[in-house]
Parts: structure tokens; sequence; C-alpha cells
């Protein structure tokens, strides 16, 4: 009797187990939490019911499986998005485009390998992987100068710029002829659909008037009477109830510096748990284990990006520990399913071609590129643990990243973003627009690099975690774009006046003194 009483309750939490595997985790956990309530002398039959109806609130369980259907509906909306044959790309010739970026980066990587004889992998001693164990903190200090002077990067923006403006549709072809002076100004030349202004007005609203509650305070970050500061405030309140809904709504006004951990991982839905901490360090010790080839690629990029930062390079070893712990953890091929792009794959040796052999390299699917650290560089304000910074830094970049170097159709995607920026600079600048042309510069060659990199590097850091608070709010990269038009719109003035490419480029140079709040009010509010 006993024992049908408890399956019977644990049945309201069966939902759960349609979520996946933290889904059936979280199932497990509440029925062993609703057993011991039922089965505790002070239960009895009749009164069932009301006891675990209140104990489910009061415990805290109700927020959780809201959490878990919230984070599982928007992965099915991500799937159910994509082309019902394949979650990958619909359309055949981005797919062929993508396929033949993939075969460039795989040549490159392969024909350095060749020139300098160095492995794909290799299992290191034991002594050796006793030392790297031993100074797994401090590997910046141990990095071999002169040979990773004889590295050089798989690809840069510009390679990877020039694959995505020669995408073309070969089924396309225009009603009536357009005029040479014409064709050439935009370096898109894809039809997709993008946001108008003001379906871009509606969809950011809360930007317009996010200045009056947090603007000034969310720009500072340390503001001397936090604990009255009414948006901080309500920001402590959505960190007690633990709802992920509220935080991401909350994130689109801005975060306190303060509170931003937290509201971050609540919207990621990670974890401070000890499930987090063991991954990492089994990670860790795959790293310790194994000499990779994209290691070298990995030491190469921080020493040649974030040590030269004067904003980062203080964080060099905690950048090591993550992003060689990142090439090894093979749940971030998981993400492959969804996007335009696909893991490439290594033969073990003598099996060349025999697809039984074949195995991912490396291990996570991910290639490094030059500037690939400044993705994970600004989160190390916000994260001093490398367990957390590792899973927070996983979630940004399967979500949002990845989509910012693979070519494909999607709306968040880098041709969609490059499309909605070249879109928003001729209907809204288009004296602008048309003077960059005359001089020779195409504007989308320096907001390209700006959105690649999701402006990491270009903005001061706090602005650019201003910036994430709203791709992670929004739950969009668009605003990439919107702010990209915003800078060359606020820069207007300047460009006209200049009569060459060069002098264009250093009025863009620098942008560090810019406000990312401010200008994104600027561009789609101010009339």
């Amino acid at each position: 009797m006993a024992e049908r009483r408890q399956n019977e309750i644990c049945e309201a939490a069966t939902i759960s187990w349609h979520l996946g595997r933290s889904g059936r985790k979280l199932y497990l956990e509440m029925k062993k939490d609703l057993r011991e309530l039922v089965s505790s002398s002070n239960v009895v039959l009749s009164d069932v019911k009301k006891c675990v109806q209140p104990h489910l609130k009061s415990s805290g369980w109700g927020i959780k499986v809201q959490n878990a259907v919230y984070q599982q509906m928007k992965r099915r909306i991500e799937v159910e998005n994509s082309n019902p044959e394949s979650c990958k790309e619909p359309l055949a010739f981005f797919q062929k485009a993508q396929a033949s970026w993939e075969k460039k980066v795989l040549k490159s990587i392969n024909s350095m390998c060749t020139e300098l004889s160095l492995p794909l992998a290799r299992k290191r001693s034991t002594t050796e992987q006793a030392a790297v164990s031993s100074k797994f903190s401090t590997l910046g200090s141990e990095c071999d100068m002169a040979e990773l002077n004889k590295i050089r990067p798989v690809y840069s923006t510009l390679d990877f710029m020039e694959a995505v403006v020669n995408v073309k549709n070969p089924n396309y072809s225009p009603l009536r002829k357009l005029p040479s002076s014409v064709k050439g100004w935009g370096q898109i030349k894809i039809h997709l659909k993008v946001k108008t202004v003001s379906e871009l007005r509606s969809f950011f609203k809360e930007t317009e008037h996010c200045g009056s509650q947090c603007g000034s305070f969310d720009a500072e970050g340390n503001s001397k009477d936090m604990d009255d500061n009414e948006w901080y405030k309500l920001g402590k309140r959505v960190i007690e109830k633990g709802s992920c809904p509220a935080a991401q709504q909350y994130a689109k006004s801005g975060c306190p510096s303060g509170l931003r951990r937290h509201i971050w991982c609540l919207i990621l839905d990670v974890g401070d748990n000890e499930e987090n901490k063991i991954y990492f360090e089994q990670l860790k010790s795959y790293v310790c284990t194994y000499d990779l080839l994209v290691d070298t690629l990995i030491k190469k990029d921080v020493k040649s990006t974030a040590t030269n930062d004067d904003q980062y390079f203080v964080f060099e070893d905690l950048l090591y520990q993550v992003l060689l712990a990142f090439t090894r953890d093979t749940a971030v091929l998981k993400h492959f399913d969804q996007t335009s792009a696909s893991p490439p794959r290594s033969y073990i040796r003598g099996k060349l071609g025999v697809y039984e052999y074949a195995v991912f390299y490396p291990p996570n699917g991910i290639i490094p590129f030059h500037g690939f650290a400044m993705y994970a560089a600004p989160l190390c304000y916000i994260y001093e643990n490398p367990s957390r910074l590792y899973h927070v830094f996983r979630e940004l970049y399967t979500r949002y990243f990845s989509r910012l170097h693979s070519i494909s159709s999607h709306p968040q995607g880098i041709v969609s973003l490059c499309l909605l920026f070249e879109t928003l600079l001729q209907s809204q600048e288009p004296g602008l627009f048309y003077h960059l042309r005359q001089i020779g510069m195409h504007p989308l060659k320096t907001a390209f690099n700006w959105m690649f990199y999701a402006f990491s590097g270009y903005l001061e850091s706090e602005q650019v975690l201003i910036l994430w608070d709203r791709v992670l709010g929004y739950d969009s990269l668009e605003i990439l774009a919107v702010l990209a038009h915003s800078i060359i719109a606020f820069r207007g003035k300047n460009l006209l006046g200049v009569t060459s490419v060069q002098g264009a480029e250093a009025v863009l140079n620098d942008i560090t003194d810019i406000k990312v709040v401010p200008l994104l009010q600027r561009s789609l509010f101010l009339e």
C-alpha cells in the first residue's frame, strides 16, 4: 500500500521524463524527495495531497520543473524552425559553401602539420603528465615561444569574410538587370529575410527606456548605493526566485555587475554543483594525458590576442585552463546537430578513408582560429572559478558564438547579420553608405570583425558584458548588427569628411570609447 501510494504521488513529476538526461535526473531527485516526505510518520494517507502540494512549492521543485521545461522548449523551437528533414541547413548552396569552407580549414591545418612534422595528437609520458598537472594553473609560463612562433593561425576573419561574401544563390536571377553602378553596393548577394527597423524597435523595445532604470548604473557598475537601487533590488529578487524566464527578461535591460554572474547562470542553466566540478576535473585530466596540436593553436592565439590586450593579459593562465579543457569536451559535438557545420574527422594511422577508424578531431569538433580566445576573455571578469567559467563559456559558445563562424541561412548566423547590417546602413544612412562606396570602402569589412568576435577586444570589457546581457536577454545575436550600424552612423559626420579608405578606417579604428546602451537607443528610437 505504501509503495503504491508513493508511486501515485510521483506521477505528478513524470513530465520531467520528457526533458532528456537533465530531466530524468530532476525526476529521480524529486521522486526521492517525495518518497521521503510521504514515508514520514507525520503524513497520513488522507492528507497526502495536502502535504505534497505545499511541499512542491516551498521546496522549490515547481521552479526547477518550470526552468527545465523552459530550457527544453527553447531547444525544441530551434529544432522546429529548422528543415523538417535535417536540422542542419535547408538550402543546398549554403551546405555546399560550408563544406567548401571546411575543406579549406582542414587543408590549412594538414599542410601545417606536414610542413612542421607535427602529430595531431600524442599521449604524454608519465613524467610529462605529472608536470602538466602540477603546473596546470600556471601554463602561461610554460609556453615555448620558439615553438609557438612556428605556428600560424588556421584562418583569419579576412579569410572567412571572403568565403561569406562569395556565397551566391545559383537559382536566383533578378527581374531586371541592374546598372553596374548599383550592383556592387552591398557585399552580401544572398536574399534572406531580416528584420526591418520597425520590427527591430518592437523586438528590442525594452532598450528604449532602460536608461531610466539602470542605464548609468549599468555602465558604471560600481554604484555606492546598490542596496537602495530599485533595479538592483529587483535583480536580487529574480535570483532568489531562481526562475530562468524571469532572469532572461531582466537581462534585456542590463545586469548590474554584482548580479551578472548569477543572472547569466540562471539563463544558461549552469549550476554551481559538484557534478560540474567533477566534469571539469575530468577534462583537465584529459589535457594532462594527451598533447594535441590544437593545444599549440590555443596557446598561440592567447599569446597573440588576449595577452597583448591591456584588459585581458592578467587572465592568460585562466584562459589556458578553460580553452584547453574545451578542446576535449565531446559534449560540444551535440551543437553540430543544429548547425550547418560538421566536426572534422581524423583517421588512425594506416586506416585513412576507413570510416570505422575515423575519430572527431579535436574531440569537441572545433578547430581554434585567430581570436578564438576573445570569446572567453570577457567572462574572466565575472567568474574567477575555472569550472564555473568553463560551463558558462561552453553554453555561450554552443548557443550563440558558434553561429558567428559557420556559413548558414540561420537568422542568427553571420550571413544574416551581415545582410542586416548592410540593409540598415543603406536604408537609414543612404548618403553615408554611398559616400563610403564612392571612396572605395566596404563598410562591412570593418563591421564584420566587430560582429565576428561579438565586439570582444574592440569595446571596453564592461561594455562587452553589457552588450552580451542583451544577447542573452533577447536570445538573439541580431543586436550585434544593430550596434555595428549604430557605430558607423554615429561616426557618420567624420566619415563624410574623409576622401580615402585609409581615412575612413582611421575614423573607425578605435571604438573603445563607445557606450552600448545610449548608442542603441539613438539608433533605434531617436527620430
